[in-house]
């Protein structure tokens, strides 16, 4: 009671629930978020901050241990995504039919011992196959864990979960440029250098994270056997589900590839998102090369600090902007203003990049503004839920093909237009920049138009229809279960539920 006294009156006014919420869905929700954000968000941190210390190892003392010179760097970077790549689809497909509460900390163990591994590794070879298996074994707690989140709330919750799982990717980001620091002063323990112990401080950090998600976190709805949800909760998570459209489970088979690669939204946004993703690369790793070779040339320990430091502020300025247009967006109830103000801006940064020749000043704004962009842009991923809520195997599938056009993407620029040994000038990126940026303000509009003419022609209204009527054959089934006694577990009410949808 004196939680529900101090918190609902809170969460009512950041508008974290709707005010007309009873208490026993107001209760739901906030068990929700403990049991998925909580996990999610830690275990998206610990991988952010395995895969980008490599980065940051890479300007503390790597480079030069490990002979990484020419592209070295950017091969490392490619081979990181090739094992995310190959396992993107097939991960979130298994994911629908295994335990999520088994199978992603499961990975999540297997990736903290690929980099505890990396901190022992000799030469460049060794180096590229622990990148490699990071890159597969990661590969589920990013895109399993966002299948997970987009399938357990409603339409008007979305955008403020996904941006606060969202913000884990620039935290980890940040907190390796801080640990790195730290770990330079154990340069010489234990004879290994420094950038060797924040690897295995990594491993330290993320290994425990995952038995947390044995415990606590929770599959999706019509699958759960969360033992910290009542069967009432469990039976209104479905409910409030099917009364929002979204539709529950209706098994994997070939069939779903169909669906999914005929669904306008696979495509569409597919090439949307990974405008969205893209156009603000240039505030990762060419701002931190920029500052290394151009604002802190000189590899003194106050600069190399001085460069780890700053790298992070295009991060912090991102989760800001990421929780604001979260909550604007939820509260609008649409997602394109907000990422067509994101690309307004993400277009002009880019253009000043491109011209270059402009006082560091001017340089550091662009590359902190994009990083102010990575915020909203990252609302694309709630809006491909929303617009496939009515076929839940469909939306995991195409979230996870939608991500992995990210991966290819990240694979190949930086092989291409952002080659390590273009340092600082990147001329070649930044004309790419530029370009894209000019291509999703056009591409915007795209999925706006859609949604408004499938509504207009009832498009899909026979599927929400039918998740409608589902909604109220869970009604039917829970009256029956109050007047007869019966016992019925979950699975038994997912598929009753089901065969309402299929009937109907």
């Amino acid at each position: 009671m004196a939680f529900d006294y101090f918190m609902n009156p809170f969460a009512e006014w950041i508008g974290w629930f709707p005010k007309h919420y009873s208490r026993e869905e107001r209760v739901l929700v906030h068990k929700i978020d403990l049991l998925i954000l909580v996990f999610a968000c830690f275990s998206t941190w610990a991988c952010n901050l395995d895969i980008n210390a490599i980065y940051n190892a890479y300007v503390s003392g790597m480079q030069d241990d490990l002979e990484l010179y020419g592209n070295r760097l950017s091969y490392l970077n490619a081979i990181y995504w090739v094992g995310t790549i190959a396992f993107q689809i097939p991960s979130n497909a298994i994911l629908t039919v295994v335990p999520a509460e088994y199978y992603i900390p499961a990975f999540e163990i297997m990736w903290g011992m690929f980099t505890l591994g990396t901190a022992f590794v000799k030469n460049y070879n060794q180096l590229m196959i622990m990148r490699f298996f990071v890159g597969v074994t990661s590969t589920p707690c990013w895109i399993g864990n966002v299948h997970i989140i987009n399938s357990w709330y409603r339409k008007q919750e979305l955008g403020k979960r996904n941006a606060i799982f969202y913000n884990t990717y620039p935290l980890g980001a940040m907190f390796t440029g801080y640990l790195q620091n730290a770990c330079l002063t154990l340069d010489g323990v234990g004879g290994l250098q420094g950038w060797r112990w924040l690897f295995i401080i990594c491993t330290i950090i993320t290994v425990p994270i995952s038995f947390i998600g044995i415990v606590f976190f929770p599959n999706v709805p019509g699958k759960c056997r969360s033992r910290w949800l009542t069967a009432a909760e469990k039976e209104l998570a479905q409910k409030r589900l099917l009364e929002d459209g979204f539709a529950p489970s209706q098994g994997l088979n070939w069939g779903v590839l169909k669906r999914v690669f005929k669904a306008w939204p696979t495509w569409v946004f597919f090439i949307l998102a990974n405008l969205l993703w893209q156009t603000p690369y240039p505030s990762t790793t060419p701002y931190l090369l920029w500052l290394n070779d151009v604002a802190y040339p000189s590899q003194t320990l106050s600069d190399i600090n001085m460069v780890n430091n700053l790298s992070t502020i295009s991060y912090a300025i991102s989760i800001v902007s990421a929780m604001f247009f979260a909550f604007y967006s939820d509260w609008r109830g649409n997602r394109w203003d907000s990422l067509i103000l994101a690309g307004v801006v993400v277009l002009v940064c880019n253009v000043i990049l491109l011209v270059y020749h402009v006082p560091n000043g001017a340089m550091f704004f662009a590359f902190i503004a994009l990083g102010f962009c990575n915020g909203p842009i990252n609302l694309v991923i709630a809006w491909v839920a929303e617009s496939l809520a009515y076929d839940l195997e469909v939306r995991s599938i195409a979230i996870a093909f939608v991500s992995m056009g990210y991966c290819i993407f990240a694979l190949v620029i930086p092989l291409t237009a952002f080659q390590t040994k273009d340092q600082p000038r990147f001329f070649g990126g930044y004309v790419w920049s530029v370009c894209i940026s000019v291509a999703e303000l056009i591409m915007i509009p795209i999925p706006v138009y859609l949604e408004r003419r499938d509504k207009r022609l009832g498009i899909h209204q026979v599927e929400t229809d039918m998740i409608i009527v589902a909604a109220a054959g869970l009604d039917e089934i829970s009256k029956e279960v109050a007047v007869s006694g019966a016992s019925f577990s979950s699975k038994e009410k997912n598929d009753a539920v089901v065969e309402v949808h299929a009937l109907s």
